[in-house]
C-alpha cells in the first residue's frame, strides 16, 4: 500500500490549524436544530458550482427549481446532471469514503442516464485536453481498480488530519482518472465526504463554491502537481478554498446570532430581506437605495422602510445625508454576536 507523494510544509500547517480554531468557533454558533435549511442551501450550491465546473449551464437559481421537482427550459443532460448531482450530496451520509464499492455507487448515481459505463471504471483510456493538447493522460484501464482501491485503503489507514487527506485523495482521483466521465465531480464530491465524516460541521460549507469562482487557479493547482509528482500545491489551494469558505460563512452565522439578540420582532419578509442583504455584503461594503431596490426587486420607498427597522436595530448603519444615503453592515454588532 504506497503512500501518495505529498509534502506536509508549513503553510499547509498554518492552514489546518486556522481551519481547526475556526471549525471550533463555529460549533458554538450553530443551532445545527434550527439549521435544517442552511444545509440545504449548502447542498444546492455545492451541486450548483460542481457542475458548473464542467460546463453546466443552469444558474443557481435554476438548480433550486429543479431540485424542487419544477420544469427549467434547459437541456435535458443539464437538468439530469443536476437531479443527480443533488441526489449524490443528498445521500452523501449513506457512503463510506473508504469502500470501492461506495466509491462506484456514488458515481452511478452522478452519472446514471449521462453516460454508457455509470458506476463503473473505465475500460478504454482516456484524457484531459486543452484545445487538441493533451494535459493529462489517466492511468492504464487495467491499472485503475487496483489504483482506487489502494488510495482508499491508504485514506483509511492513515492518521493524516483529513482536511489534508481529503485534499490528496481529491487529488489522486483526478490523477488516476478512473471513469470515462465525471472525475472532476466525483473528486469534489469526495473530499466533501471525508470532511463530512471528519467534522458535521462540514455540511454547511458549500467549498464547491469558491473552487468554482476560483475554477482557473484549481485546475492550474492540479496541473502543478501533476508536474511536480506531489499533492502539495493542490492541498494548499484546496484549504485555502476551506479556509475561505468558512470565513464567508461566518458572517452568515453570525446573522442567525444576531436575529435571535436583536432583532427577534422582524417579520418574515424583513428577515428575508436581510437575508439577501447579507449575502450582497459579503461581496460589496455599501449599498444604497437604488442599488437594494434592484437587488430586492421592491420599490425605493419599500427599501427605505426597510432600511430604517435595520438601521433602528444596528444592524445596519447609515452614512451621508438623506438624499444618496448609503449603508454599511455593523461588523461591531456582528462580533457581540460571535
Amino acid at each position: 500500500m504506497n503512500t501518495p507523494p505529498y509534502e506536509l510544509n508549513n503553510n499547509i500547517l498554518n492552514l489546518v490549524a486556522k481551519i481547526t480554531k475556526k471549525l471550533g468557533k463555529l460549533e458554538t454558533v450553530i443551532d445545527k436544530k434550527k439549521d435544517l435549511y442552511l444545509r440545504r442551501i449548502s447542498k444546492i450550491k455545492s451541486v450548483n458550482s460542481s457542475c458548473a465546473i464542467e460546463a453546466n449551464t443552469l444558474s443557481e437559481e435554476e438548480v433550486t427549481t429543479v431540485i424542487n421537482g419544477k420544469t427549467v427550459l434547459a437541456k435535458q443532460n443539464e437538468v439530469t446532471e443536476v437531479k443527480n448531482a443533488y441526489n449524490a450530496y443528498n445521500d452523501i451520509d449513506k457512503l463510506n469514503p473508504y469502500d470501492v464499492n461506495s466509491f462506484l455507487k456514488a458515481h452511478k448515481i452522478l452519472t446514471v442516464d449521462l453516460i454508457k459505463e455509470s458506476g463503473k471504471f473505465r475500460s478504454g483510456d482516456v484524457g484531459v485536453f486543452e484545445g487538441n493538447k493533451v494535459i493529462h493522460m489517466g492511468a492504464r484501464p487495467e491499472f485503475v481498480p487496483q489504483l482506487v482501491e489502494d488510495l482508499l485503503k491508504w485514506a483509511k489507514a492513515s492518521d493524516l488530519n483529513p482536511l489534508v487527506k481529503s485534499s490528496i485523495v481529491h487529488f489522486e482521483i483526478e490523477f488516476i482518472h478512473p471513469f470515462g466521465d465525471g472525475n472532476g465531480r466525483i473528486g469534489r464530491l469526495w473530499q466533501s465526504l471525508i470532511l463530512y465524516n471528519y467534522n458535521k460541521l462540514f455540511e454547511y460549507l458549500p467549498i464547491e463554491t469558491l473552487v468554482y469562482k476560483n475554477q482557473q487557479k484549481y485546475y492550474e493547482a492540479l496541473e502543478k502537481s501533476e508536474k511536480d509528482a506531489s499533492s502539495t500545491i493542490f492541498i494548499e489551494f484546496m484549504l485555502n478554498m476551506i479556509l475561505q469558505t468558512i470565513e464567508k460563512f461566518e458572517v452568515t452565522t453570525s446573522i442567525e446570532t444576531v436575529q435571535e439578540i436583536y432583532i427577534v420582532n422582524l417579520s418574515k419578509t424583513e428577515k428575508e430581506v436581510l437575508r439577501t442583504l447579507v449575502e450582497y455584503f459579503k461581496e460589496k461594503e455599501y449599498i444604497d437605495n437604488e442599488t437594494a431596490s434592484n437587488l430586492l426587486n421592491k420599490s425605493e420607498a419599500n427599501v427605505r422602510k426597510y432600511f430604517r427597522k435595520l438601521a433602528s436595530v444596528n444592524i445596519l448603519i447609515p452614512l451621508g445625508a438623506t438624499k444618496g444615503r448609503k449603508y454599511k453592515l455593523n461588523t461591531e454588532i456582528i462580533k457581540k454576536a460571535e
